[in-house]
């Protein structure tokens, strides 16, 4: 979640056809209301005619429209594929996405968009949110309050708008598809800009409470599994006219007030944060990982909340996806990953499709480790290249994620078989597993008694720590 689906929020409302580009080749349904298509009418019941429900064809297959390595059914390591991913749609960037940057305006609106942010195409973009999900072969969505609902002149209108929109949406889903997380945009109005829980004015911080109340209530009532807390505007510009203990504190008690309405609700779903260094804020809260995990201990929250890890915000705080999911995972924070990745030659949060197999790889030799995610998923906070601008192309992107990752989990799942990388490894602490270094493990050794045997044993003999081999056993592999 960053900067760039704001202005796709924004400028959706205000495109004209002279802003569109249009790519050039065979489109299956051009963004432009102005070409016609074989896109569905003002009446049509189906939104993307000509496009079946996405099966898996195998690695052989030369069909776009098919999974290669994503088998739903398949059993890897005692679990079936679909139960290692919990893959879900993110309807802000799948449905509310303009290719609108920093740097340009929208270039695509869906065909079925009217230019309007009514009622009646709030519901027409949710039938299409389902349509998707239901031909990709998908369980899960997860969305903003605000990117489903419009927003109104007061709180109790936008929350009448939100519920209209929620009991539509419970509809549509019936019994199979429900939200892997809902979640509040206190990031786009203008009330926020100075933060939401962090903000210095009394009278935003209980509206930002009010919205997370009614976001809440509104994840519980579609079944929402999860509920995320994304701090967006949660941080700084300048520390010169910041109070940044007294900021901390207010956020503090806000999640608390979270946790407390979470309980008397009735909610059982897990509280998520998801941390990033900056952008929109020059530094925010959550910077990483461990910042965020040794805010919640300071706080007595750490029982109460778990990680969603992004990965390209892991890159943008100078971490690796593998090390955010790491670290999560061994402090059992591990809840949820949404998968995207960044550009390493753009300095910003670009939010692109996974596609590096390697990457894959590592990412869930971590959910393997750290047991599967549920009540978590993959949520593909992901959305298309500004240049893609036809409607097969949200198929094809959510393809090419979905394999690249169930690729990555065959790939661990050899490496795990295998043994070999884990071998190396365990290699390096077997000093550690004598009786001695079980003692100093378990915080029985001081360091006098240290020190008499370094007199005893002399200088110590360190052996090689086989980086090249096991890079060579972690390539074999993919």
């Amino acid at each position: 979640m960053e900067a760039a689906r704001i202005l796709a929020c924004v400028f959706v409302l205000t495109i004209t056809s002279r802003y569109l580009v249009h790519g050039g080749g065979d489109q299956t349904c051009p963004a432009d209301l102005s070409v016609e298509c074989d896109g569905p009418s003002s009446d049509s019941d189906e939104f993307f005619p000509g496009i079946p429900r996405i099966k898996y064809e195998g690695p052989q297959s030369r069909n776009p429209l098919s999974f290669k390595w994503y088998n739903a059914e398949e059993e890897i390591l005692g679990k079936k594929m679909k139960d290692w991913m919990r893959f879900s749609v993110a309807f802000w960037h799948t449905f509310r996405g303009t290719g609108a940057d920093p740097f340009g305006a929208p270039t695509k609106v869906w065909p079925w968009e009217d230019g309007t942010n009514s009622i009646s195409m709030a519901k027409k973009r949710m039938k299409a949110n389902f349509e998707f999900i239901e031909k990709l072969g998908v369980d899960w969505w997860c969305f903003h309050d605000r990117d489903i609902a419009p927003e109104g002149k007061t709180l109790a209108e936008t929350n009448a708008n939100l519920d209209e929109i929620a009991s539509f949406a419970k509809e549509l889903q019936g019994t199979k598809i429900r939200p892997l997380w809902g979640t509040a945009q206190l990031f786009m109005h203008p009330r926020y800009m100075h933060g939401a829980a962090t903000s210095p004015e009394l009278g935003v911080y209980a509206y930002a409470a009010a919205q997370v109340k009614k976001a809440m209530e509104i994840t519980h009532f579609l079944g929402g599994e999860n509920f995320v807390f994304w701090g967006g505007r949660e941080g700084y510009q300048t520390l010169l006219n910041t109070d940044m203990k007294r900021e901390l504190d207010h956020m503090a008690a806000f999640l608390r007030g979270a946790v407390d309405w979470k309980k008397k609700l009735g909610f059982n779903g897990t509280l998520l944060i998801e941390p990033k260094p900056q952008e929109p804020t020059k530094h925010q809260y959550d910077w990483d990982a461990a910042t965020t995990m040794s805010f919640l201990r300071k706080y007595d929250l750490i029982d109460e909340f778990k990680l969603n890890i992004e990965c390209n915000h892991a890159t943008l705080s100078g971490h690796s996806c593998h090390h955010e999911l790491e670290t999560a995972r061994i402090n059992g924070l591990l809840g949820n990953i949404d998968a995207n990745t960044g550009d390493p030659q753009i300095g910003w949060d670009t939010d692109q499709f996974l596609t590096d197999i390697g990457e894959a790889t590592l990412v869930m030799l971590s959910v393997i480790r750290n047991g599967g995610l549920a009540p978590g998923g993959f949520n593909f906070d992901a959305k298309l290249r500004r240049e893609s601008t036809d409607v097969e192309d949200l198929f094809l992107a959510h393809i090419s994620g979905m394999d690249t990752l169930a690729r990555g989990l065959r790939n661990a799942a050899n490496l795990i078989n295998d043994g070999s990388l884990e071998g190396i490894a365990k290699k390096r602490y077997r000093s550690f597993d004598s009786e001695f270094g079980a003692q100093i493990e378990a915080g029985k050794v001081d360091f006098e008694t240290l020190e008499k045997k370094a007199m005893e044993w002399g200088e110590p003999v360190v052996a090689s720590g086989k980086q090249e081999l096991a890079e060579m056993v972690f390539q074999s592999a993919l």
